[in-house]
């Protein structure tokens, strides 16, 4: 099988990954390949977080242009996946020089299809570009082309929890990757100071209570497969034998009032009322009466329209002040992709990231925020380990 991503989350997917127990696990290019059966499938589209379909591979071939595909994909026994009256829909992934059109090349393999079809039955099954009763995903890397069965549908970071939206929210497998990135578990209290419609908040609550992203969803393309077993989905659907406890605090605020009232709405949707603090607060203003360990994470304006924007650069400035005025002893996370302004954060960051956020090539960074002079914070945390490739297994 592979689980589809996106740029920057391969390593994380991989990981989620081999905790489900899938075997064979090997990063690909935007993807994660990896074997197992059914019930790996099931889990896989109902528990990985960063993953954004599962497919399962039915054919991989060789073509040197179009027509070749259209005769490869007429060799496949199409009755094993589908009927006459299924309505199918295609999507096509290409990266070639010899393909340039990946239009063109669904047309290629829906000919195929059509044309197997009525070879044998004197008619053609239909296309449904609307909720179809079968997925299919044809990849075309150079000259190498994989048909998949899709069993997810509508891609997988559409939980089904959002239903109210600010400007540019953040997609929730990137939301969940960040977090996964920084080791979230739900060990400490968060904070989401820039929080938008919530997305970064609902995602660190269902972390931290390891809630199923998919428990959301309306449902997955697998449960219209021929070969469905209702028993077995059910048994996974409503298996809540992981989740655990949280007992720290997940704090949000917006300074615009109406962010805070979509986050309101989508906070209750996901049914994390109970977790989730939200107020409407500027960042400046913000007062912590501790400095006990936390992690904060922010998505703010990267300001990309006027790179130089003063209004952005000042905010930067505004959220690196407050990092170490009211943050210290916490850990922070920011992802942008305008450096002018990360830099106006005035912190030296201790690990950089780069992830892609929709079209935009971002930096995430880490900000260990300690009180006093940098190095003396370095100091006290004793030698760095030193890891010279060697076995580090102790003899017993």
């Amino acid at each position: 099988m592979i689980a589809k991503t996106f740029k920057g989350l391969e390593e994380v997917l991989a990981g989620e990954l081999v905790e489900l127990g899938a075997n064979d696990v090997k990063i690909e290019r935007r993807a994660v390949s990896f074997t197992g059966d059914k019930r790996l499938l099931y889990r896989a589209n109902f528990c990985l977080r960063t993953a954004s379909r599962i497919l399962v591979p039915i054919a991989t071939f060789k073509a040197a242009d179009a027509d070749a595909v259209y005769e490869q994909t007429k060799q496949i026994d199409w009755s094993r996946y589908m009927s006459l009256h299924t309505g199918f829909q295609i999507d096509a992934t290409v990266y070639s020089d010899t393909f340039r059109h990946s239009r063109y090349v669904t047309y290629r393999v829906k000919d195929a299809i059509a044309d197997w079809w009525n070879e044998r039955e004197g008619k053609r099954p239909n296309v449904k570009l609307t909720d179809p009763d079968l997925s299919l995903n044809v990849h075309i890397a150079n000259e190498t082309v994989t048909i998949s069965l899709d069993s997810s549908g509508e891609s997988l970071h559409k939980r089904g929890y959002r239903v109210a939206n600010t400007e540019a929210p953040i997609n929730e497998a990137l939301a969940a990757g960040m977090l996964l990135i920084a080791g979230w578990k739900g060990q400490s209290d968060f904070y989401d100071p820039m929080c938008g419609s919530g997305t970064l908040l609902i995602e660190a609550a269902l972390i931290a209570q390891n809630i199923a992203p998919g428990l959301f969803r309306k449902g997955f393309a697998f449960e219209k497969w021929a070969d469905f077993d209702k028993d077995l989905f059910e048994d996974i659907y409503n298996d809540d034998s992981q989740e655990r406890p949280f007992t720290h605090r997940i704090y949000g605020s917006d300074a615009s009032f109406y962010a805070v009232q979509q986050a309101l709405k989508n906070i209750k949707s996901a049914g994390q009322q109970r977790c989730i603090e939200i107020r409407q607060i500027r960042l400046q203003e913000i007062k912590r009466e501790t400095n006990t360990p936390a992690l904060v994470m922010v998505n703010p304006p990267y300001g990309e329209r006027l790179a130089q924007d003063k209004d952005v650069l000042r905010l930067y400035a505004d959220m690196g002040t407050a990092f170490k005025h009211q943050f210290t002893g916490a850990t922070a996370w920011v992802i942008s992709s305008n450096e002018d302004a990360l830099k106006c954060i005035g912190l030296k960051p201790s690990k950089r990231i780069r992830l892609m956020n929709g079209e935009l090539e971002c930096w995430f960074n880490q900000y260990e925020l300690f009180a006093g002079e940098r190095k003396t914070f370095v100091a006290n945390r004793g030698p760095k380990k030193i890891n010279n490739g060697r076995n580090s297994h102790k003899r017993i």
